[in-house]
């Protein structure tokens, strides 16, 4: 069940309530029965251990569009080596 936070535009009390996602919202302060509105809250959710990316997303990508990213990533390490290899030819040729 839902934690929902309200603070009152009368008295400016905030307070935290269990709800479920089908009750209606609170409306009046439970303190000085005012006007509340409903908070937006952080979220503390978090996807913790390994495999997380390769078991719920990684297998996911139509096979057409892994091999357009790998031929992007084998094009980017060659050219990686071109420029490494060029620099280090010129580098003993300036004696």
């Amino acid at each position: 069940m839902p934690i929902y936070e309200y603070k009152c535009e009368k008295c400016g009390k905030e307070f935290e309530v269990f709800q479920n996602i089908s009750d209606p919202p609170i409306t009046t302060c439970r303190f000085c029965k005012g006007k509340v509105r409903k908070q937006v809250s952080l979220s503390s959710f978090q996807l913790k251990g390994s495999g997380w990316y390769v078991t719920d997303y990684g297998g996911k990508k139509p096979s057409d569009q892994v091999d357009q990213v790998k031929a992007e990533e084998h094009t980017a390490v060659e050219a990686g080596k071109k420029s490494t290899s060029t620099d280090s030819s010129n580098a003993g040729t300036g004696d």
